[in-house]
């Protein structure tokens, strides 16, 4: 059995990282290779997923607050019973809205 001296009293996996990266054995082991780098990354990675998710969840809880109750009530509705939703036509509903909104500023 072979054992290599740069690889002996190596506690701390960065450091087993960087040995495998200066012997070029990351190479050869490069599943390890992989997977160290991965550990390494990892706790930066959830720390971000974590903050994304604390402000969207900032932003979805401010842009409720906002809204009225009716609104908030008329949106569930249309949530819960969009199988009769889905034959209405998002181009009629603009078009209605630009009539009504022109009929208002010629009165």
């Amino acid at each position: 059995m072979i054992y290599y001296k740069s690889f002996q009293n190596i506690f701390i996996i960065f450091k087993l990282y960087r040995v495998l990266a200066e012997t070029n054995k990351s190479h050869y082991y490069h599943l390890i290779d992989r997977l160290i780098c991965f550990i390494l990354i990892l706790p930066v990675f959830t720390t971000t997923i974590d903050l994304i998710f604390s402000a969207m969840k900032h932003v979805k809880t401010v842009l409720l607050n906002k809204m009225k109750e009716e609104f908030l009530a008329d949106f569930m509705m249309i949530y819960i019973e969009r199988k009769l939703v889905e034959d209405i036509n998002s181009d009629s509903i603009i078009n209605e809205l630009y009539s009504i909104k022109y009929q208002m500023v010629q009165l």
